[in-house]
């Protein structure tokens, strides 16, 4: 967690006292809102739209949230896609899973969905790529697709999750707490790469079967 975040969400507790379930946003400046441990089934579109000429922090974390916070017949894309400058969203400690739709947002460079029900690596990528595709910073720490040793993954998994994420993510640069170093992420792009080319065969067998 970035320095600044933390220093401004301690002082604002101390401001404020604990927020209560379902009580107002702590406003940290014109550009950041932060909405964490408000105990939230639904997210506050009305009051988050309100900033939305200048919002760039979102913080969501530690609620009750999951993929269809208004049922299936709203989306976020119709409500938060007009968030043109928002740039980092913070989604730790939800009940997300891998299927949450996001609005297209080429804006946001920083993604925080750590400690959710993500365990469909595959389908989570695809859709942080397609609606972020300037990510820079993902942390997804403590899912079930994200395995390390937070929960008890091995070596060779939390390698194989960072290849493949890495692959699928030609600009990210932050991966959890570690550095996308040039040479991972060229090994990554051979990796899949090659993964990719013997699918291919596989396919053409069957077709000539």
């Amino acid at each position: 967690m970035p320095r600044w975040w933390a220093e401004e969400c301690e002082s604002s507790d101390m401001e404020t006292g604990p927020p209560t379930p379902g009580g107002p946003a702590v406003v940290l400046g014109p550009q950041r809102l932060s909405f964490a441990h408000q105990g939230l089934l639904e997210i506050p579109y009305e009051t988050i739209l309100q900033q939305q000429d200048t919002l760039e922090v979102l913080d969501l974390s530690y609620n009750l949230l999951d993929e269809y916070p208004f049922g299936k017949q709203m989306s976020w894309s119709s409500l938060l896609g007009g968030l043109e400058k928002l740039s980092t969203l913070i989604l730790d400690c939800n009940n997300y899973n891998a299927h949450v739709k996001f609005p297209y947002m080429p804006s946001l460079t920083t993604l925080w969905i750590n400690k959710n029900k993500i365990s469909n690596l595959p389908i989570i990528v695809e859709e942080i790529s397609c609606k972020f595709p300037n990510i820079k910073i993902l942390s997804m720490m403590n899912n079930e697709a994200a395995p390390s040793y937070f929960n008890g993954g091995s070596l060779m998994q939390y390698i194989d999750y960072r290849q493949y994420v890495i692959s699928q993510m030609p600009s990210l640069e932050v991966l959890d707490d570690t550095e996308v170093q040039e040479k991972e992420r060229e090994l990554a792009r051979k990796t899949y790469r090659m993964q990719r080319i013997k699918e291919g065969h596989s396919r053409r067998k069957e077709l000539h079967r």
